[in-house]
């Protein structure tokens, strides 16, 4: 009984030291690479990219989705559009290297928005387009029907924004959120386990397309193999089913030029659910269709991400002019 304890105590303590060691190692290979602001408690990380000298875009956010942190974009989308206008790529809080802050809702996407909005008012944007990806999506659709005066457009993304049949989520999710066990499987098991799962994961969120070559490395996405960061993905995700169910019966109030781009082999969100439920929520909304993508169109397929960011742009542009 004695050895099998001390088995026991021995198999932990090597759990948890290697969990710790591997998520150091994560942090020191994607460390912060931008500025940091405080917004009501939370110290929110960001990168802020000047417009050129004859900018044709009004300043356009990035917000990442679920797992995600600001790399994830920016890693497929800055050097297509610097220099275009202003572009801002964020770590949601409680993800990436920005703090996760002690409000109630910090975890929902209306507390999200509204750190977005503290943001956008700290470093003189007025308004901007703002592009969700996923969660980011719900967070997106949040900041459009709380803090309209500041948004000039969205851009959704493989959107995760309605409420889905079943409401259900993946079991590590649901495992994290439980009292004591939740917090052993974190420090545990979550992280040298989601190192071993890591590439058939990211395999199935571009499937049936295959990774691009650069994703794994440049995405940083293994930035949420880190025990707290763990925890706080899975509260995100585990609450957006009542959040949405509550959000998505305001977006008629959506009064911007909007698009959807979606997927139509997502297998990670229904875009039949989300991405329509959009479509029809939101008056003249445009709905774009990428056959045989996945979950991540701005990495398969960049040029249409960037073509409905222009659209929207200029619409949001010439509308701003009318008023």
């Amino acid at each position: 009984m004695k050895l099998l304890l001390l088995l026991f105590v021995a198999a932990i303590v090597v759990l948890y030291g290697t969990s710790q060691y591997l998520a150091r190692q994560v942090a020191v290979q994607y460390p912060p690479k931008g500025r940091f602001a405080e917004v009501e408690g939370v110290r929110l990380h960001y990168t802020d990219y000047p417009a050129g000298e004859n900018p044709d875009f009004l300043p356009v956010v990035f917000i990442h989705g679920a797992s995600g942190n600001l790399r994830d974009q920016e890693g497929i989308i800055l050097e297509r559009l610097k220099g275009r206008g202003r572009l801002i790529f964020l770590d949601r809080p409680g993800h990436g290297h920005s703090s996760r802050g002690n409000a109630r809702d910090i975890h929902l996407p209306g507390g999200q928005a509204r750190i977005l909005s503290g943001l956008l008012s700290s470093i003189g944007v007025e308004k901007a387009i703002v592009v969700g990806h996923s969660f980011g999506g719900a967070v997106a659709a949040a900041f459009a029907v709380n803090h309209p005066g500041q948004l000039a457009g969205i851009v959704f993304v493989a959107p995760a924004t309605h409420p889905w049949p079943g409401g259900g989520v993946a079991w590590y999710y649901q495992l994290t959120r439980m009292p004591v066990i939740g917090w052993l499987f974190s420090e545990l098991l979550a992280v040298p386990g989601g190192h071993l799962r890591y590439h058939d994961g990211v395999a199935g969120v571009f499937a049936p397309q295959k990774i691009p070559k650069a994703y794994e490395e440049r995405s940083g996405t293994r930035l949420v193999l880190r025990p707290k960061t763990f925890r706080n993905n899975a509260m995100d995700v585990t609450s957006l089913y009542d959040a949405v169910s509550s959000l998505s019966r305001r977006y008629g109030e959506i009064n911007v030029p909007v698009s959807i781009i979606t997927g139509n082999s997502d297998d990670v969100v229904l875009a039949e659910v989300h991405s329509k439920g959009l479509e029809r929520d939101i008056k003249g909304a445009r709905l774009v269709w990428l056959p045989g993508e996945g979950h991540a169109p701005a990495w398969s397929n960049p040029q249409a991400v960037i073509s409905e960011i222009e659209r929207v742009s200029a619409a949001a542009k010439a509308r701003m002019k009318s008023e």
